[in-house]
Parts: structure tokens; C-alpha cells; sequence
């Protein structure tokens, strides 16, 4: 949980859901956005090997309307749902971009690269040190790494923080890697890529968690809330708001409590 200083001297954390993976997350003074997609609707987007989706929606908020960035939380560089072309040609103007280790040599200038579990720091004067740490994806089936790339989520711990950390999955399936996150960290919110990605050329073989998965993890991290994202404005997003709550609407009450929508493009409070 965060809090600001007339509630104890813990952070408050800001959330604004732009659309797809795209989301401002603004905590003591820092204003961190993950994955920029920034793109009018209409394109189509090849994603290699015969992979490609449509964009059905575009940004809740324009990019000439965010505002400073100081960082940039990018899960992948390489699908265009994840950097798509205005996001790419903001990069430069959104301070220190910290992703992959293969995305932080194609991008250069201030991006960083981090492996599973490698982290860095941002400081600056009168702002808490944020503590950035890669947690691990697999962005497709068994095997699929060398052909879908590299992947990273992130944890954001920072100074004072009491109650665990703040992740972002990243586009991932449920397995083994994700689920050390539970072994290994203390979450309080979870920010869930969902969507239960699929191609008709690879048939049923699913590329990030499918409503199911989520619950199997939510119950295994046990954050205190889980926020869904990574599930509206693209044809290759197969589970949507909708079936995601009939999924949901089966889980045990442990889990189901723990799930909080938010509107998109509307900043949300996290207390």
C-alpha cells in the first residue's frame, strides 16, 4: 500500500491506464510509463513469422498530453503492440528507458538493459531512489523464446515502502519463471498483462495469460490489489473485460477481491 505524508510518510501511487499496455504510474514526484503505444487505430502490425493483428483503438490520452516522463518501463521493444511507431519516436524525449538487455542494444542512447532479476536505480535530487527489478517472461509456449524474443516484467520498490513492491508483469504466459515472483518478492499491486493473446496461424498456442492463469497466479502472489491491463484495443487480445469477469466470477473470494478494475484514461489512486 503507499501512502503520502499526512497518511503516515508512505507514497500514494497514481494510475492511469492509457490502453493495451500503456499506463502512467506517477509515485513521490516520479512519473514512470510502461510500454508507449501511442499510435492512431486502423494499422495492421506484423509481429514476425507470419504473425500480424489490427490496433482497434487508439490512446485514451494523446502523447502530446502526458506531460514529463522521467523513465520508461519497456517490457519489449520489438512488437508493435508494445512500442508501436509514436512511441518509438517519443523514446528519446522520455528520459532513461530501462528494458531487455537485446532492446537496450537496438535502442542505444539512455536505454538500460536488465536479465531476469538484474536491477538498476533511478535518483534524482529530491525524489525517493527507485530500486527497478526485471522479473521473468516467456511471451509464448514452451520453446518459443528464440522465435517471440526477449521479455521482461519489473518490480518498483523504492525508500519507505511497507507493503511490497509494485509489478508489472510484462507479456507472459503462466509458468515457472512468473511464478517465482511469488518465492521471491512481497507484492502489493500487481499490474497483469492479460488478453490471452492468439495468432490463427499457431493455432490454440496461447502468447500472454489467458483469465485463468491470472487467477492461478493472483492466488499464488497473493497481491493486496490486482489490476487488470494488456486486454482491450487489439484483434489479437481474445479475451476481453467480458470474459475475463465470467472467468473471474468462478474464483475463490480470496482471489476475486483482490481485482480492481480501472477506467481507462481516468488517473486512479491506489490506496
Amino acid at each position: 500500500m503507499s501512502r503520502d505524508g499526512a497518511r503516515g510518510g508512505l507514497m500514494t501511487i497514481r494510475l492511469t491506464h492509457i490502453g493495451g499496455p500503456t499506463a502512467l504510474i506517477e509515485v513521490g514526484g516520479w512519473r514512470l510509463l510502461t510500454d508507449p503505444t501511442f499510435d492512431a487505430p486502423g494499422r495492421r502490425y506484423d509481429f514476425g513469422w507470419g504473425t500480424s493483428s489490427h490496433k482497434l483503438t487508439g490512446p485514451a490520452i494523446a502523447a502530446d498530453q502526458l506531460g514529463p516522463i522521467d523513465a520508461v518501463l519497456l517490457s519489449h521493444d520489438h512488437h508493435g503492440d508494445n512500442l508501436d511507431p509514436a512511441g518509438r519516436a517519443l523514446l528519446p524525449s522520455l528520459g532513461v528507458v530501462v528494458t531487455t538487455v537485446p532492446g537496450a542494444r537496438r535502442l542505444g542512447g539512455s536505454a538500460r538493459g536488465l536479465a531476469p532479476w538484474g536491477t538498476t536505480r533511478l535518483e534524482a535530487e529530491g525524489k525517493p531512489t527507485l530500486e527497478i527489478t526485471a522479473t521473468p517472461c516467456r511471451h509464448g509456449p514452451p520453446l518459443s523464446k528464440p522465435i517471440v524474443g526477449e521479455v521482461v516484467g519489473f518490480a518498483v520498490r523504492w525508500e519507505g515502502q511497507q507493503d511490497g513492491v509494485l509489478w508489472i508483469s510484462g507479456d507472459t504466459v503462466l509458468y515457472d519463471g512468473v511464478k517465482e515472483v511469488a518465492q521471491r518478492l512481497r507484492v502489493d499491486t500487481a499490474i497483469l498483462h492479460l488478453g490471452g493473446v492468439r495468432f490463427p496461424i499457431t493455432g490454440p498456442l496461447r502468447y500472454t495469460m489467458t483469465a485463468a492463469e491470472a487467477i492461478e497466479l493472483i492466488g499464488l502472489v497473493r497481491p493486496r490489489t490486482a489490476i487488470p491491463i494488456h486486454y482491450e484495443g487489439w484483434k489479437h487480445f481474445r479475451q476481453g473485460r467480458d470474459a475475463i469477469e465470467q472467468e473471474l466470477a468462478g474464483a475463490p473470494a480470496d482471489v476475486r477481491e483482490r481485482v480492481r478494475w480501472v477506467p481507462i484514461g481516468e488517473p486512479v489512486e491506489l490506496a
